[in-house]
């Protein structure tokens, strides 16, 4: 398997029109995905703060305003909780609205209706209502965008029962998580890693098809130790692995891809195989989801634990307006945890 590679059974082939795979980049492959979505069914709608006639701010929907009309795509007024409240209604009605939040740090002031209300509706409805909404939100840094732009807020809302978490680094897999997300009836905030959105380049298949929410992709096989990421930090994963088997280290690479639900077999399995694990994300030390992922490691492969869980991840403080480099965790800072694993 190489480094590229998923494994098959998270694939869920869907009809749709044939055609030849073709490279495309991650935003292009978000950009598909919306419109396939709107295109096959007329309760999706997308709406946000500029993703009318501009396209959004990444230009993620460029050109679906024009192609589906003003009242499937439509601008909202800048108040993010206008827009998940409006998210939330709609959902509860019967349609599948995709709101976009412009980024993932300006999702504070919609934050009561994402916890109060969207994962609670099935629940307190008793399954009479559900909340079939998604939102997605550039997240992470890498774009020198200062401590406004720039923060990795996934573990606020892995922290709450009924929401699904989901953060994709590729082109296929943000294509297929997506329309995975709009086709389930449970709400959704998907995580878009911006410094990949044109950096990460990958085949994706002319069909239509989803990835199953909750599994996690197998990047490249190894023996000594496994590297855990997702996200943003997944090709500096890979580049400290590459580093690692040019000095005769054989590294497996897991990209979560889900975060709730996780994949806490595939990521057990490969621990009891290598016996160490280093985990990488760019989130803040403190409160980082990879310490839920450490836990689930000690606890159910302790015995197979040649070293201490490592992880590498942002620093404890405000994301920096410079500095992007020295914050997030490189593959210089990958490679001496994978040391210090390896040296235990």
């Amino acid at each position: 398997m190489t480094a590229t590679q998923d494994r098959q059974s998270t694939d869920t082939p869907t009809p749709g029109t044939a055609g030849e795979p073709r490279t495309i980049n991650l935003i292009q492959a978000v950009t598909e995905a919306l419109a396939e979505e709107l295109e096959r069914d007329r309760r999706v709608v997308l709406f946000g703060e500029d993703v009318g006639a501009r396209g959004g701010v990444f230009m993620a929907t460029a050109g679906l305003q024009a192609r589906f009309g003003k009242e499937r795509v439509f601008d909202t007024p800048l108040s993010e909780a206008s827009i998940v409240g409006a998210a939330v209604g709609m959902a509860a009605r019967g349609l599948r609205p995709v709101a976009e939040i412009q980024f993932a740090d300006y999702m504070g002031p919609g934050f009561d209706q994402i916890i109060s209300q969207a994962a609670k509706l099935r629940y307190r409805s008793g399954g009479q209502f559900t909340c079939p909404l998604v939102i997605r939100t550039p997240s992470g840094g890498g774009v020198k965008g200062g401590h406004h732009h720039s923060q990795s807020p996934e573990a606020y809302y892995t922290h709450t029962p009924g929401l699904k978490v989901v953060m994709p680094s590729t082109p296929y897999d943000a294509k297929g998580l997506l329309k995975a997300a709009i086709r389930g009836d449970d709400p959704v905030i998907y995580f878009e890693p911006k410094r990949l959105y044109r950096a990460a380049k990958g085949e994706v298949p002319g069909h239509d098809y989803t990835v199953r929410i909750g599994e996690a992709a197998v990047r490249r096989e190894g023996s000594d130790l496994t590297l855990i990421g997702y996200g943003g930090v997944m090709p500096d994963v890979e580049r400290a692995a590459e580093a690692l088997g040019a000095e005769g280290v054989s590294a497996e690479v897991i990209d979560l891809r889900s975060l709730v639900p996780w994949d806490q077999e595939a990521v057990v399995s490969s621990v009891q195989k290598t016996g160490r694990a280093v985990l990488v994300s760019e989130a803040p030390r403190t409160g980082n989801f990879m310490g839920e992922v450490a836990y689930v490691i000690q606890e159910r492969a302790f015995d197979s634990l040649r070293a201490p869980v490592g992880q590498v991840a942002g620093f404890d403080t405000p994301y920096p307006y410079v500095q992007d480099k020295v914050y997030l965790p490189g593959p210089n800072r990958i490679l001496a945890a994978c040391v210090r694993a390896l040296n235990y």
